[in-house]
């Protein structure tokens, strides 16, 4: 089985460095190689790469929500290319509780020290169900930093990063931390460094526990060479 890891997509070229050290961590999990192809924004994209690969195909969503790429797009490229009958598509990471100790480590390496106010930051969605993942992604965490974490968003829902940051502050925080829910650089990560927080921990990004969550979704028939 050949195995194809798709990530949203960035212009940042770190983004996309990001992206590849993930694969990297699964194709050292897995013993094999792993494709790499994005769902928008740059290539390969998830066409070009089938074009190349060989079946039957693991096609793994480098996604922390199951939104409408992961429900409608990726799976709609994958018809175009004449692929539905040799790709599977495995479950994005969702609020798989597997990530914990990214996130925490993540905001450990940023600075965030005991008492301050946390809020999971994500890219947003206008798909119910991603937003709930979200949500229930800050609730798992405000279990382990006994503390209530609300969530706020780079783009599309509400509240805004920004908003929650002030509402905290408003309502007595002397320091705000921003866990970032989200897996590499770009747009989005950008933007949350420009919200206001004291605190702004990095993306996921290539963190063992990301790419081990990514792998334990692969099928365990795995060995063909990626082509």
């Amino acid at each position: 089985m050949t195995v194809l890891l798709v990530a949203h997509g960035t212009r940042h070229l770190t983004g996309a460095r990001t992206v590849r050290e993930l694969a990297d961590g699964v194709a050292a999990r897995l013993g094999q190689p792993v494709a790499v192809a994005y769902a928008d924004v740059r290539g390969p994209t998830v066409a070009e790469a089938l074009e190349r690969l060989p079946g039957p195909v693991s096609l793994v969503p480098a996604f922390l929500a199951s939104g409408y790429h992961v429900r409608v797009d990726i799976p709609a490229q994958v018809a175009a290319a004449g692929r539905a009958a040799d790709v599977t598509i495995t479950p994005a990471l969702g609020a798989d509780a597997a990530l914990l100790p990214a996130l925490v480590d993540r905001l450990a390496e940023a600075g965030v020290r005991e008492g301050d106010a946390v809020v999971l930051a994500a890219a947003g969605s206008s798909d119910a169900g991603a937003r709930a993942e979200a949500h229930a992604m800050a609730r798992r965490l405000g279990r382990l930093l006994r503390g209530p974490v609300p969530v706020a968003w780079a783009a599309t829902a509400e509240p805004a990063v920004a908003d929650e940051v002030a509402r905290l502050r408003r309502a007595g925080a002397s320091r705000v931390a921003v866990a970032s829910w989200l897996l590499a650089p770009g747009l989005f990560a950008d933007r949350l460094h420009a919200a206001g927080a004291d605190v702004v921990a990095s993306p996921l990004g290539g963190h063992p526990a990301v790419a081990a969550a990514l792998a334990a979704r692969v099928p365990l028939r795995v060995g063909a060479a990626v082509g």
